[in-house]
């Protein structure tokens, strides 16, 4: 019996070195078919798209699979193979009789066609189900019902319903539903950023931003809560999903402030926070920004400028929120740069390093705001100058710092580290594509039942034409629609549903309604009660989940009024940089301050004057940012600082700026 549980035990590890073997050199095809398509361009985005799901899935069977053989749970990956295998077969089918399926059948499939449709749409659901739950199963699943069945369906929102076939060809055989436009958009544009962070995960990227905020800590009272903003912040904006963001970097983060003395449930709030406003931070925004660039018919660079001020009031507001979260702990915040890193990284290095990472980055800027390239070619150019610096440097920094590492080993040890980031860019990439493929079938559903339409109908008649009822209306839709979803896939959602209103019917420049939506779908990351990144923190730190959703909603407050701000101040959106703008993001940004620092700022007074005073803080701080007359809202500025100077006079002993001191 020993001996064939060894025999079994070595077959089954072998099967795992194999599987491992495997995901890396599908994911390394993989990529050379999306670098391939980008460079030639030789066939059709259509047909592209069509092989990017068979290949994307492909790498995602072999890896889950191996992930399931790891944990010794062979009824799961006995399952997934079978659908993965019927999706990939389903795209090799397709793609290799495609003039015959997309031109020549086009409205109608034939009988076997229709069958593999089935097995397709089982697959979609399992796959979602299988990585996002119950909740987003329902979605999907519930969309296909109401697509079937909408003549059932009473009141404003029933349709004349869909036979099943019909269902089969909007799904599938006419390669439009979970082959559409947004599957090549992902597979034209979003495909490439994400090997881009795979890349900087291999090189090492975010170990450099790990130290670099280490080393700022140094400078800042609230430093271990700073650096937990800044490193998930950055690494949030390009992985594109606040949830798995919250998981990866919350793993070191929280037990980080929660060993300086911070409690448990502030130092997840923190981390919360910290990845779900992440994913608005230009220039990649969750990979949101090239969708939104594709949607609006606008460059790219126009997107990230109009972002820059929203994302400057969020950093400052956010910033000095955790600030006030720390101290009121009275925790160290010290960050011992030993407990991360055996050695400091020398001047020469620190340069290198800048080198190694930034000409990349410079590359993609330059390619995208001055020469105005499309996309998908800037990121092509951005990931081979990544892969060249980042091969090439380290083997010059070991020769001109006399290493005893020979250059050759150097070079091996990048290539080694570029091949990891192929695998962990398609890692990351396919969980995305699987959600996106699902939605894009939810979207076809939905245009061609005319959802659109009803649902600016039931704005317009619930809000009885108010803007303001309107932009509440449609943000509580938004933060139900982006529930869990990578941050690209509910921005579509709303976008496609709710942002058409805004514009059509309340007068909304089209840019202002976008950013209004896409900031009201990241609001599910802490919005209660699912908040799944508020459940992964939570968990992290072994806090109660609602202790942790009310501190990360008193540090995020103005994330929550920013979406109604832009309405009533879209100055602050705008595609130019000029006075305006600036002006208005400034006072917006004050606006913000004062409510952070009425929620959060650990007043030393009697909980009665102290709730009055929150109370009346939290509500002028929301008038500011909403208010659109300006000199209203230099008015309640100033209040804010009458207050904030009279507190520190009156209740700490300070003395007013430019007086002198009492008594003298």
């Amino acid at each position: 019996m020993s001996s064939q549980t060894a025999q079994r035990d070595t077959l089954a590890s072998r099967a795992i070195r194999g599987l491992d073997l495997s995901v890396t050199v599908g994911a390394i095809v993989f990529w050379g078919i999306v670098l391939w398509w980008a460079y030639t361009q030789q066939i059709s985005r259509v047909q592209y798209g069509v092989i990017f799901v068979g290949a994307i899935l492909t790498v995602y069977a072999l890896n889950q699979t191996l992930e399931a053989l790891e944990r010794g749970d062979r009824l799961d990956a006995a399952v997934l193979l079978p659908s993965s295998v019927i999706l990939i077969s389903a795209s090799v089918y397709f793609a290799s009789n495609f003039t015959q399926v997309y031109v020549v059948q086009q409205g109608y499939a034939l009988e076997h066609e229709y069958m593999l449709a089935r097995l397709i749409i089982l697959s979609i659901l399992y796959l979602t189900w299988r990585e996002f739950g119950n909740l987003f199963l329902g979605l999907i699943g519930g969309v296909m019902v109401y697509g079937l069945y909408g003549d059932h369906v009473p009141g404003i929102l029933g349709h004349g319903g869909m036979v099943e076939l019909t269902l089969l060809q909007t799904l599938v055989t006419d390669l439009y539903g979970f082959y559409g436009s947004l599957t090549q958009l992902t597979a034209a544009w979003i495909a490439p950023f994400l090997l881009y962070a795979g890349l900087l995960f291999g090189y090492g990227a975010f170990d450099l931003i790990l130290r670099l905020a280490i080393q700022s800590s140094k400078f800042i009272e609230s430093g271990v809560a700073q650096t937990a903003v800044l490193s998930s912040a950055v690494i949030g904006s390009i992985n594109g999903s606040y949830t798995a963001n919250a998981a990866m970097t919350g793993s070191f983060t929280i037990p980080t402030m929660k060993d300086s003395g911070m409690a448990g449930h502030r130092a997840a709030a923190i981390e919360s926070v910290a990845s779900t406003s992440g994913q608005v931070l230009p220039p990649v925004m969750g990979a949101s920004a090239f969708v939104m660039a594709s949607y609006l018919g606008v460059p790219y660079i126009d997107i990230v400028i109009a972002g820059l001020v929203p994302a400057a009031v969020l950093v400052v507001s956010i910033a000095i929120a955790v600030h006030y979260t720390a101290i009121s702990d009275s925790s160290s915040q010290d960050m011992e740069f030993s407990e991360f890193f055996d050695d400091e990284l020398t001047q020469t290095q620190k340069i290198f390093e800048g080198v190694r990472f930034g000409i990349p980055f410079l590359v993609l800027i330059y390619l995208l705001g001055v020469v105005q390239y499309t996309v998908m070619t800037s990121a092509l150019y951005t990931i081979v100058a990544m892969v060249f610096f980042g091969i090439v440097i380290p083997p010059i920094e070991r020769v001109v710092e006399g290493s005893e590492t020979s250059p050759v080993e150097e070079v091996v040890t990048q290539l080694k580290n570029t091949v990891h980031g192929f695998r962990r860019g398609a890692i990351i990439l396919a969980p995305i594509a699987i959600i996106l493929v699902a939605i894009n079938g939810v979207i076809d559903i939905f245009s061609v039942t005319g959802v659109p339409n009803k649902i600016a109908l039931m704005l317009i008649a619930l809000s009885g034409g108010f803007l303001l009822f309107a932009v509440l209306l449609g943000m509580v839709v938004a933060i139900l629609m982006g529930m869990g979803m990578p941050t690209v896939a509910s921005y579509i959602i709303v976008a496609i549903l709710i942002a058409p209103t805004f514009i059509a019917d309340f007068g909304v420049p089209e840019i202002t309604a976008h950013y209004t939506v896409f900031y009201a779908a990241i609001l599910a990351g802490i919005t209660p009660p699912v908040a799944t990144a508020v459940v992964v923190t939570a968990g992290i730190a072994e806090s109660n989940f609602w202790y942790v959703s009310g501190a990360a909603l008193k540090i995020a407050a103005p994330l929550f009024i920013l979406p109604i701000t832009f309405v009533y101040n879209p100055a602050i959106v705008s595609y130019t940089l000029g006075v305006p703008t600036l002006i208005a993001g400034t006072l917006v940004t004050l606006g913000a301050v004062t409510m952070i620092y009425g929620l959060n700022y650990p007043f030393e007074l009697d909980i009665l004057r102290r709730s009055v005073l929150r109370v009346g803080l939290t509500a002028l701080g929301i008038f500011v940012m909403v208010y659109p007359v300006q000199v209203v809202k230099l008015a309640g500025i100033v209040v804010f600082l009458a207050v904030f100077f009279g507190e520190k006079v009156m209740v700490r002993g300070a003395s007013l700026p430019f007086a002198p001191e009492v008594g003298q």
